[in-house]
């Protein structure tokens, strides 16, 4: 496919938002979304476990998987790369950052089964990009829902000292903003398409 991987990096913010376009990646965008520290760092891991897998797991589908035929095996092997590289994202945000690390809780160790990770390496082989391409796709789309979850923590925070009625409060709301953020991101539709 011969697309500008810059075109593809963008794309993957605003027209493609993992997130907003797939809605794939919603538990720990919903819960985590409460506070914008907790929210900035959760998407950062983010950033750094889509961009890092998807030129990882780009390098061992076409290098390892498609010439020994084991291709049937890409399910397996991306979740096994994924789950490592979170191990190792989870020990250096818990060495260096030991507040954000606890303010994450669970929600750190789960980006291994959020399924926009998986979902973008996915998309990678399906679309079939090249490594630069991929290493563009997996940073845009990181960027995207980093972008994603940091609007909705920012709106939530704004709506703790406003009244809702009652029901509407946490994923309700959460739920409807994120509607109205992905309306907003169709109005990116046409300006880039990487599909």
């Amino acid at each position: 496919m011969d697309i500008n991987p810059f075109v593809i990096f963008l794309a993957a913010i605003f027209t493609g938002n993992i997130l907003l376009t797939y809605f794939l990646g919603m538990c720990s965008y919903l819960s985590v979304s409460k506070e914008i520290e907790s929210s900035a760092g959760l998407g950062m891991a983010v950033f750094f476990v889509l961009t890092l897998t998807s030129a990882i797991n780009y390098l061992v589908y076409h290098y390892l998987l498609v010439p020994m035929d084991l291709v049937y095996l890409q399910y397996i092997v991306f979740i096994i790369v994924i789950a490592a590289f979170v191990q190792l994202t989870e020990i250096v945000i818990e060495r260096f950052s030991p507040v954000l690390y606890y303010s994450l809780g669970i929600f750190l160790p789960l980006i291994t089964v959020n399924c926009a990770i998986l979902g973008v390496s996915l998309f990678l082989i399906i679309r079939q990009y090249s490594f630069i391409q991929s290493v563009a796709y997996g940073a845009g789309s990181g960027i995207g829902w980093l972008v994603a979850i940091l609007a909705l923590a920012g709106i939530r925070n704004r709506l703790k000292e406003k009244y809702l009625p009652r029901g509407m409060n946490n994923a309700a709301i959460s739920l409807i903003i994120t509607g109205i953020m992905a309306l907003a991101f169709i109005g990116f539709s046409g300006v880039a398409i990487i599909q």
